[in-house]
């Protein structure tokens, strides 16, 4: 069960929602998470009261275009399925939002099931048995 944040500078509604569901479509895909596993926090940031900073680290260069899609999961993801998830999270950001793979920086953070309570004050993934 991912908990996805995706933050970017001055978007259209559109355009976050689109981030949105570029990035929880590439979690489909890329990790077989269930559709309904649908979990996000989507930012907007004006540019004055709150924004986003960027640098051209590791040669990528970055601009107003910026967004940072954080994803909090339960270890267990290859190494290679991660490189598939950030490959599909930005070419379907480009497809849905326009956004350039340039400007899409992604983050994994990963834990344990008893790391979890969905509801209710329990710990769904690791039931006191």
């Amino acid at each position: 069960m991912p908990l996805v944040r995706i933050d970017a500078l001055a978007p259209d509604p559109t355009r976050l929602e689109s981030l949105g569901r570029a990035v929880h479509d590439a979690l489909i895909q890329a990790l077989g998470i269930p559709p309904d596993d649908h979990f996000q926090i989507l930012t907007a940031h004006d540019g004055t009261t709150s924004t986003l900073r960027y640098g051209d680290y590791l040669g990528v260069p970055r601009d107003e275009g910026i967004v940072y899609v954080t994803i909090t999961l339960r270890a267990g993801r290859t190494p290679t399925q991660k490189r598939a998830l950030y490959r599909r999270i930005a070419e379907l950001a480009q497809d849905y939002a326009g956004t350039e793979p340039r400007n899409i920086f992604v983050t994994l953070t990963e834990n344990e099931s008893i790391d979890w309570s969905l509801g209710n004050g329990e710990a769904q993934y690791a039931p006191d048995r």
